[in-house]
């Protein structure tokens, strides 16, 4: 096998994984839609103090299954709508 199927391998095992993120719903008061909230610890880069970063993100909940307070996990996935990119796992 040569270096260059090597690479192209790779890159297509790359391409196929999806992003994995671990986060809290904060609301799913929408049909089908949940917010997780997704805290990640940042350190400055002058002070080295570390610092809290939340992000959140709209996942697809089939069937509305997840309550506010739940624990989850989201995926990367294609577009559903303007701002739902992830679906809970």
């Amino acid at each position: 096998m040569t270096d260059r199927t090597k690479t192209d391998e790779l890159k297509a095992q790359k391409k196929t994984l999806k992003r994995e993120i671990t986060g809290v719903v904060v609301s799913a008061k929408m049909q089908d839609t949940i917010v997780v909230a997704v805290t990640r610890y940042v350190k400055h880069v002058k002070y080295g103090k570390y610092q809290k970063r939340v992000k959140r993100y709209h996942a697809h909940d089939a069937g509305n299954k997840c309550v506010v307070g739940d624990r989850v996990t989201i995926r990367e996935s294609r577009p559903i709508s303007k701002k739902k990119h992830f679906i809970v796992v």
